[in-house]
């Protein structure tokens, strides 16, 4: 199977809305960056880099594709695509191993790859949290021959995500596959000992972040809150092509990075550049990014 179709078979997990095109993969070395949160141990997992255009369909639709363009050009960036990364994070905990998210799947990134550096195998894992269902957050959870990838463990996702995602004709394989699996939640519960979901509206159905607390040490993985740390960041009130609402994914965009600039926490983005560990700043009417160095992050 080529890159382009493993990576179109695995965004049919979940379409993207009808207007807006399957991102060009772009193929990354297999990559594990640890560090600590309180006593955890935790790792990004790179999977691969998407390549979006701006056409006007993802980013900024509203705001037009020059508007996007001259924000591009402004940050010394390409003009003619968005560059995201696809990460996902790995914790360790007392007697769990947690994967949130699992990126393209086989063929399309090498999130297995990258696993298998932290000396982590699939069976190891325990619980794999999902934000959401779109295909480059589920697409890992079976491998080549539609069989699970992680035998083992409890797949946790919101009710409403769940819902959304079973009702997709397009995964049926997926759903079929990964059902006895499922454990269910309602937003603002502890999914995992240490581990809380928070709603994020706007996104998906059931879209939520992960909350990690340990010790004095605490971490949000904002899910698809935001993609771009040019475009997202800077203008957060700009619509996005892959939410399912628009005005309540804007909404929840400018009040989550508002909350996060004003807390100084530690955040892990599945699409800012790997690793995507940092903080958010507030600057102007927008706001920037402040990645972690490598490792370093409390």
């Amino acid at each position: 199977m080529t890159l382009r179709l493993a990576l179109l078979a695995a965004l049919a997990a979940a379409p993207l809305p009808a207007a807006v095109a399957a991102p060009a993969p772009q193929q990354v070395a297999p990559a594990a960056t640890w560090f600590t949160v309180g006593s955890a141990r935790v790792a990004s997992l790179h999977d691969a880099d998407l390549l979006i255009a701006n056409d006007g369909k993802t980013f900024g639709g509203d705001a037009g594709v020059p508007a996007v363009t001259a924000l591009l050009a402004a940050a010394n960036a390409p003009t003619d695509t968005v560059r995201v990364s696809v990460n996902a994070l790995l914790i360790r905990l007392p007697r769990r191993v947690v994967l949130i998210d699992t990126g393209l799947g086989p063929g399309a990134g090498v999130m297995a790859a990258s696993l298998g550096g932290t000396a982590t195998s699939v069976d190891d894992v325990t619980d794999v949290l999902i934000t959401h269902s779109h295909g480059d957050h589920v697409g890992g959870l079976i491998d080549h021959n539609g069989n699970r990838m992680f035998p083992n463990a409890k797949v946790r996702m919101s009710a409403a995500e769940w819902t959304f995602l079973q009702a997709n004709t397009g995964a049926a394989k997926l759903v079929a596959a990964i059902t006895p699996q499922v454990v269910t939640f309602t937003p603002g519960a502890e999914v995992v000992p240490g581990i809380r979901a928070v709603a994020v509206p706007g996104h998906t159905p059931g879209h939520v972040a992960y909350e990690l607390k340990s010790g004095r040490g605490r971490l949000l993985d904002i899910g698809d809150t935001a993609h771009s740390t040019i475009v997202s960041l800077m203008k957060p009130n700009w619509t996005m092509g892959f939410d399912s609402d628009a005005a309540a994914g804007r909404a929840s965009r400018r009040a989550e990075l508002t909350r996060l600039a004003r807390s100084h926490e530690l955040i892990f983005s599945p699409h800012f550049p790997y690793p995507g560990v940092g903080r958010i700043a507030a600057k102007s009417d927008g706001f920037v990014w402040v990645p972690a160095a490598g490792g370093t992050a409390k």
